[in-house]
């Protein structure tokens, strides 16, 4: 009986230790996703500024 509690004390000890990776791992993620989807906003802006600034550059070229 013994035997059998030191065991499940070894496996829930190492659930939850695997738990707190995991943990640690999705946060981490959470923050890189966060900060990917704010660099994907910046971008989006800067591109759309080149489409104006590239529109405004054609309409003032003399037409054929």
């Amino acid at each position: 009986m013994d035997t059998d509690l030191a065991l499940l004390e070894q496996k829930l000890a190492t659930l939850i230790a695997h738990t707190r990776a995991l943990r640690a791992a999705n946060e981490s993620l959470r923050r890189e996703l966060a900060a990917a989807v704010e660099r994907n906003r910046e971008m989006t802006i800067r591109v759309q500024q080149a489409g104006a600034r590239l529109d405004a550059l054609i309409a003032r070229m003399p037409s054929e």
